[in-house]
């Protein structure tokens, strides 16, 4: 499974450089990088709701669409940033959770 994220990764940015090899557009270069970072940035701190897996698997089915909505752009150049900036959603879902529920974890000093 490791080996097919690395795959998928590597393939994206091959498209992004192959995009801009063929049409010189520099704008659609950063801004494809830049979405690429943000969807990467997104994947590595929906860790943060692992322990609630409804939200996590809403937030890895998120991710999938925004890395879609990247690819569509490259190909259709249609950027819909709402669908790749959508993973934010889970991740703020989550901490306005934690903020009313509590992590569940007692603090230590409070045993004394």
């Amino acid at each position: 499974m490791k080996v097919l994220l690395v795959i998928i990764i590597l393939a994206t940015i091959a498209m992004i450089f192959l995009q801009y090899k063929r049409s010189r557009d520099s704008k659609k270069l950063l801004v494809s990088l830049a979405s690429f970072a943000v969807i990467i940035s997104l994947g590595v701190m929906g860790n943060l709701t692992r322990p609630v897996i409804p939200i996590f698997m809403a937030h890895i089915m998120l991710l999938v669409t925004a890395w879609g909505a990247l690819v569509w752009y490259l190909m259709r150049n249609r950027y819909y940033w709402w669908l790749i900036f959508s993973p934010i959603v889970t991740i703020i879902l989550f901490l306005i959770l934690e903020v009313l529920t509590g992590s569940g974890h007692e603090y230590l000093g409070e045993m004394t």
